[in-house]
């Protein structure tokens, strides 16, 4: 057919957007499988509520063929009222069926779909930190927000439309069939024409929605990133390249949407003439039977009638189908978290101890690009361990393969022993902590909060774990304590305030090692240093890797790490390396300029 065709592949193209894998069809397959047998009671309810208001709807059509055959007989008497009364009772019946038909697959649906966001929510939660780290924002966004919306229709109305479309063919397939066997024939003249229209329209029609979903997603990522990097953007005056970016995204995206109508645009013509060819067909093959004495009149207007109806079944079959075709992708990238491995309780490696080491490892964000160059360091149990270096030698990227959050390409970081990349998330997060210069106040009380961390934990601990991080004085001058509402909408914390409240979460969180990547860079020094000193006494006996350019947290420090190039240069304490006048002994001396 000749037509619109699809865009051509572009390295910038959205496809290439997305970061978190679409499930394969295996996989959707096996899930919607196991969400039906969740679900298998009101299913088949569904399925019986739905069988007998298509058996009622076909009464009409047999009382009608009656009276036509008792009036092509001459037949004085035709029982009118019996008639009537039949199709009144008939009428009722489809009417109560169909409305608890239409209420039970809503309510089907609603079940469905809040089990899937609670299992994409819980899957999401336990992935690997890496893995959610490196994920883009708008890819997050995207199916979060548009695919769970996407998919809230589907469930609502696609699954039991098309259990009702199914249902509802195959009943009046069958009563064509046994009503009148030869006006089955016309099914042969007009189901290849179907047959052919939407093996062409489904064989392009997935992957143009998939492209067409990834290419929304670029074009949110493009955006939120924007957004949340405005500030830049305008500093170094890049607002014509984002603009440019974004208007090439949404190119991609719209010619993706141009695509997918147009294939719809054919497919329903097509559905329209089938429509047309079915009752032709049962009209011509049922004359001619009649004719011939092979059928009676009133057998042929119950076959037209019949095959009249099947137009709307056939029409919601293929309707809905073809919203599926844009859920099932949708569904495809929410169960796509599937397919990425963790480790099971009973599999995973477990820590024999607390020393932590990176032995030989070479990591990098992209192909062939490392960041780290065979680092070797090891972290005995209780040391407090400095990274320093120029920005940009690595110093962060170590601290988060020290914390789990990646894996390295080659080598290995343990703790205990147990490699750290091959450890649940739940089991890493137990035993090391990252924080970082990035903090976030969920919206909700001071009191929920900090529970995220403990939550079990009673009043005392939490004015203990803020007491431990300087924040006790501003946190019992709110209006409301622990208790008031903080966050977007609720009382406003400042950068410093927010990133006292992520130390308390520490603190409760209580793991034995930490990585602390400028844990206090939003606190001017003084401030800082006095919370540092009030945090000696919760970091006492715990092992410490602190990355940080104020020179004070080294000083303090058990060993000192230098970095450069993604290489370790120098280790020692601070008077060896002082000493010795290599590149620590040169930052200390510019920073005490």
């Amino acid at each position: 057919m000749i037509g619109v065709a699809p865009p051509e592949h572009d390295p910038a193209a959205p496809e290439a957007a997305a970061i978190l894998p679409v499930a394969g069809p295996a996989t959707v397959r096996g899930y919607v499988r196991g969400l039906l047998r969740r679900h298998r009671r009101a299913f088949v309810l569904l399925v019986v509520c739905n069988a007998v208001a298509v058996v009622a709807s076909m009464v009409g059509p047999y009382l009608l063929g009656g009276l036509v055959e008792e009036l092509s007989e001459g037949s004085g008497d035709l029982h009118l009222g019996r008639a009537v009364s039949l199709f009144a009772v008939a009428l009722a019946v489809q009417t109560l069926f169909t409305r608890m038909v239409r209420l039970r697959g809503a309510v089907l649906g609603e079940r469905m779909l809040a089990d899937l966001r609670e299992d994409f929510l819980v899957r999401s939660v336990a992935l690997p930190p890496g893995v959610l780290e490196r994920a883009g924002t708008g890819d997050l966004l995207s199916r979060i927000t548009t695919d769970v919306d996407r998919l809230s229709e589907a469930m609502r109305e696609a699954v039991p439309e098309l259990t009702i479309g199914l249902v509802w063919a195959g009943l009046l397939l069958g009563g064509l069939t046994l009503t009148a066997p030869p006006l089955a024939l016309s099914l042969l003249v007009a189901f290849p024409v179907l047959a052919v229209g939407c093996r062409w329209y489904f064989r392009r029609a997935p992957s143009a929605y998939r492209s067409e979903a990834a290419g929304y997603a670029a074009v949110a990522a493009a955006l939120a990133e924007t957004v949340d990097a405005g500030r830049t953007v305008e500093a170094h005056r890049l607002g014509a390249h984002r603009v440019e970016l974004s208007d090439r995204r949404v190119a991609q995206w719209t010619a993706w949407e141009r695509y997918t109508l147009w294939l719809r645009s054919v497919l329903f013509p097509v559905v329209n003439m089938v429509h047309v060819l079915l009752l032709t067909a049962v009209l011509l093959i049922g004359g001619a039977c009649v004719l011939r004495g092979w059928m009676t009149v009133g057998e042929l207007t119950t076959g037209a009638l019949l095959a009249q109806m099947l137009s709307e079944p056939v029409g919601i079959i293929l309707r809905w189908y073809d919203e599926l075709q844009t859920a099932q992708v949708s569904l495809a990238r929410l169960v796509g978290v599937h397919e990425i491995g963790t480790e099971d309780g009973d599999g995973a490696v477990r820590p024999d101890g607390r020393a932590l080491r990176a032995e030989d490892v070479r990591f990098g964000y992209r192909a062939g690009s490392d960041v780290l160059h065979g680092v070797t360091l090891d972290v005995p149990p209780g040391t407090r361990v400095a990274l320093v270096g120029p920005s940009g030698a690595g110093k962060s990227t170590l601290g988060r393969l020290l914390a789990g959050i990646y894996g390295p390409r080659s080598g290995a970081v343990t703790l205990g022993g147990a490699e750290l990349a091959r450890m649940p998330a739940e089991d890493v997060r137990r035993h090391v902590a990252l924080v970082n210069q990035e903090h976030h106040v969920f919206v909700g009380s001071l009191r929920d909060n900090l529970l995220l961390a403990r939550p079990a934990a009673g009043d005392g601990e939490l004015w203990a774990a803020l007491r431990a991080v300087d924040a006790e004085d501003w946190a019992r001058a709110l209006a409301e304590g622990l208790d008031t509402e903080v966050g977007s909408g609720g009382a406003a914390l400042t950068p410093a305030q927010a990133q006292q409240v992520a130390l308390a979460r520490l603190v409760l969180a209580d793991p034995h090692t930490l990585v602390l990547d400028e844990a206090t860079s939003l606190l001017d020094p003084r401030a800082a240093r006095h919370l540092e000193r009030s945090l000696a006494t919760v970091l006492e006996g715990r092992t410490v890797v602190a990355i940080a350019h104020r020179l004070h947290t080294a000083h303090d420090a058990d060993l000192i790490v230098v970095a450069e190039d993604g290489r370790i240069s120098e280790m020692g304490s601070h008077d060896e390396l002082v000493a010795a006048g290599g590149a620590y002994a040169a930052l200390w001396r510019s920073w005490h300029r």
